[in-house]
């Protein structure tokens, strides 16, 4: 499975409570990073009155998609956060951390 055993898992089931989705940090890096775009496209679709319905529309991703990502139920793929990226013009990749391993500066 690509991701290893721990996508076979959602997300929130990956930090210490996950009732507490999407405010609850965990150590798993992967669902780190959707957590943070969970909560920030629910802070854009809130600050912009846009329902999932108007979200899926606007975005061209499924209604059901973008629901399973905001509760933690999905690892996302690249395009479906490009498109709800696009859409709501919010910048929900997570910043960079760590060492550049790239070798570039």
């Amino acid at each position: 499975m690509v991701g290893g055993r721990s996508r076979a898992r959602p997300p929130r089931q990956l930090t210490d409570d996950p009732e507490a989705w999407p405010q609850q940090p965990g150590a798993d890096v992967a669902a780190e990073a959707v957590r943070y775009i969970a909560s920030t496209l629910a802070q854009a679709m809130d600050e912009q009155g846009l329902s999932l319905r108007a979200t899926a529309e606007g975005s061209g991703v499924n209604r059901q998609a973008i629901a399973d990502l905001l509760s933690g139920l999905s690892w996302p793929d690249v395009a479906t956060v490009a498109r709800l990226a696009a859409f709501t013009g919010a910048g929900l990749w997570p910043p960079q951390s760590g060492t550049d391993r790239s070798g570039k500066h």
